[in-house]
């Protein structure tokens, strides 16, 4: 009784010989893995040797090296491509470099800084190709091109240019463990197609656009990505899903030139909604802003990422308690890890009690995120007077100022800066 399925062939001389995990349910600590995943890779072989793409993870090696040795011998190996270096991908690399110490490894220009460090060796010979570099294996041609941050920077594609079939790394894969492998003959994957796609390449969402316009014109026949199904029927269609989801929707909603400003906050009293209504009254003083207005109070699972993902800036409001933000403001930050925010604009501002630190705080965690903090928050004790409103509502002003590029130029004292070095110390 056969423990496993052999290798498979996806076009004559073109294999699939990586692993299976069924048993996975957690992948890189932050991703749900309900039906395990696959390490891709693959055998091509040509008239004048054979190529293997991409590996498998150490821990899954043997079945790796038992499918390779089904449809090769390691004499005949003469070049090995690592489309990601990412462990689950290079993990059984050293021990192939090996038994086939003839082969020569080729990778990505910006692989090369992270080789040393993911394989722990000086000793791996190695040549870094481009975007329109091709190597011949006599009757098959490999053929290069450079994708990266899909999703680590060194990442590139490899296309078997003969046979259509892309071999694609990261990109249009997914977690989803199935032995028989193909998308036209495996359960429905839709659903971790998606979920791989929002967890590891949205926050790349530039660089899938522009991959996207490097590989469509390509004749492909098969995607075959480094997890998950290998994409034989309607292959294009996966390119298209994944432009669908790239493409910003909301300059088809506001027009060109408006900007975006969303104001969210959490109130126990009142207080500290107020003081978001003030803000956002100023912010929309200011023409060409479009602001929006949320509570975050009983608003878990709405969709403010995708919101945030489209907008130019984000005002947070949050009173203090027990010396910090509370809980809804923290899950909407750690949210924000899966699209990319640096360069939007940020704010805080808030209601307190006793000593007020939810502000900074705040302020704190924006910049870690990246996003430019020009404005420093505005502070009430309990209910904002009516000075502290107005300030709610000059902050929303110069946010907006700072997003139409209308903002006055104004002078700094040096005890001014001070000031403000000493609230964040």
């Amino acid at each position: 009784m056969k423990t496993m399925p052999d290798a498979t062939e996806i076009a004559p001389g073109i294999h699939w010989v990586g692993a299976l995990d069924p048993a996975l349910r957690e992948f890189d600590i932050i991703l749900r893995t309900a039906n395990g995943t696959t390490y891709n890779s693959y055998c091509v072989r040509g008239e004048h040797g054979v190529a293997v793409i991409d590996t498998v993870k150490a821990s899954h090696a043997d079945e790796f090296f038992a499918r390779l040795e089904q449809v090769a011998r390691y004499d005949e190996i003469t070049t090995i491509v690592l489309n990601h270096l990412e462990p689950d991908h290079s993990g059984a690399l050293p021990e192939l470099m090996r038994r086939a110490p003839q082969a020569k490894l080729y990778i990505s220009a910006k692989a090369q800084l992270m080789l040393k460090a993911l394989v722990q060796t000086d000793t791996l010979a190695f040549e870094v190709v481009q975007t329109g570099d091709a190597v011949d294996l006599g009757g098959r041609t490999l053929r290069f091109y450079s994708t990266p941050f899909l999703h680590w920077p060194d990442t590139q594609c490899t296309l078997a240019a003969e046979d259509g079939i892309l071999f694609s790394g990261d990109a249009f894969g997914c977690h989803f463990c199935d032995a028989r492998l193909f998308n036209d003959r495996v359960g429905d994957f839709r659903f971790s197609f998606e979920y791989y796609y929002q967890h590891i390449m949205r926050p790349f969402r530039e660089h899938v656009l522009e991959a996207l316009d490097l590989l469509a014109p390509l004749p492909l026949r098969v995607i075959a990505p480094a997890h998950g199904p290998v994409l034989r029927d309607a292959p294009q269609s996966y390119m298209q899903r994944y432009r669908q989801l790239a493409a910003p929707l909301l300059p088809n909603e506001i027009g060109a030139g408006t900007r975006s400003l969303l104001v969210f906050y959490i109130s126990s009293y009142g207080n500290t909604a107020r003081m978001a209504q003030a803000v956002a009254e100023g912010a929309e003083s200011e023409a060409g802003v479009r602001v929006s207005l949320y509570d975050l109070q009983s608003s878990a699972g709405l969709p403010f990422v995708d919101l945030i993902e489209e907008a130019d800036a984000l005002a947070i409001g949050s009173p203090t308690i027990n010396g910090d933000a509370v809980k809804p403001v923290w899950d909407l930050l750690s949210s924000l890890a899966v699209i990319k925010v640096c360069d939007k604009l940020g704010a805080a501002f808030g209601s307190y009690g006793w000593s007020g630190e939810a502000i900074n705080m705040i302020e704190d965690r924006l910049r870690g995120l990246k996003l430019r903090v020009p404005i420093k928050g505005v502070r009430a004790r309990l209910i904002p007077t009516e000075e502290e409103l107005a300030r709610c509502r000059d902050l929303g002003k110069q946010l907006a100022q700072h997003l139409t590029g209308n903002l006055e130029r104004r002078v700094i004292s040096m005890s001014e800066l001070l000031a403000q070095e000493s609230s964040h110390a």
